[in-house]
């Protein structure tokens, strides 16, 4: 299977975070193409930067699935915790769209009764915590810790901050009665391979979550949305869209049978 792995922030560096712990967790048979936001910002912390995100990852989902002429690709990873425009996503292609925050709680809710998530700004925890609550979890959230220094730069977050992060997910434990360790963001990625051993509950990594939860996903052929709550957007008069993004609309809008 071929899976578009999407960067929503600007940082490159952050892209060949996720690009190497993609790599590390995909199947022997899937096929990555990784890809970085064309705009927005360096790293996402606030409900607009979300906002502003969430565009530029429905413009790389058009450009892979509104081309009949482009590879087929068989699923989406939105590869930033928060899933900057999930669920709205879901209604702009006919593949699964997976959004990191989502396959990490699955994973955790799998592995314990309560889960803590460790995030790289006290900022960033308002946001997380709606997206805990939009998922019907907020009754399993035993705590959010965070980071409350400065950063030097977001792709070196895990070199200057490993004993933070590491003390921040044992108090969570000790303190807070988490049963499974969330390490949040595309900035940590691959550092709960390397926690893992010192934290005495399992820990989650929301990259090597998305990339899994979305291949089985995809193995499942469960079919796409024609109706309900994500089906395609309804035909209507549109005007200033990318050409990539109108071609997505089409192109979703025609698999849909008329009159559904």
């Amino acid at each position: 299977m071929k899976l578009l792995v999407i960067n929503p922030n600007i940082s490159e560096d952050v892209t060949a975070l996720i690009d190497a712990e993609a790599r590390r967790s995909a199947g022997t048979d899937t096929e990555l193409v990784v890809r970085t936001a064309g705009h927005g910002v360096e790293y996402i912390e606030t409900r607009f930067e979300a906002l502003i995100a969430a565009g530029a990852v429905a413009e790389i989902i058009a450009e892979h699935c509104g081309d009949p002429t482009a590879d087929h690709i068989d699923g989406v990873v939105v590869a930033a915790f928060g899933d900057p425009g999930m669920p709205a996503l879901k209604e702009l292609c006919d593949v699964p769209v997976i959004g990191i925050t989502e396959a990490a709680l699955c994973a955790a809710a799998l592995q314990g009764q309560r889960f803590s998530i460790i995030a790289i700004s006290d900022r960033i925890t308002a946001w997380y915590r709606d997206c805990v609550e939009h998922f019907g979890l907020g009754s399993r959230l035993a705590s959010i810790r965070s980071i409350n220094q400065s950063l030097n730069g977001i792709g070196t977050v895990q070199q200057d901050f490993k004993e933070t992060l590491l003390a921040l997910s044992r108090q969570a434990v000790a303190e807070d009665g988490a049963d499974v360790v969330i390490l949040a963001g595309a900035p940590l990625a691959g550092l709960a391979r390397e926690l893992g051993g010192q934290i005495p509950v399992p820990v989650v990594d929301g990259i090597s979550a998305g990339i899994r939860m979305t291949e089985a996903v995809v193995a499942l052929q469960s079919g796409f949305h024609r109706q309900g709550a994500f089906a395609p957007p309804p035909v209507k008069r549109r005007a200033g869209l990318s050409e990539n993004l109108d071609a997505a609309l089409t192109a979703i809008q025609a698999a849909v049978p008329a009159g559904k």
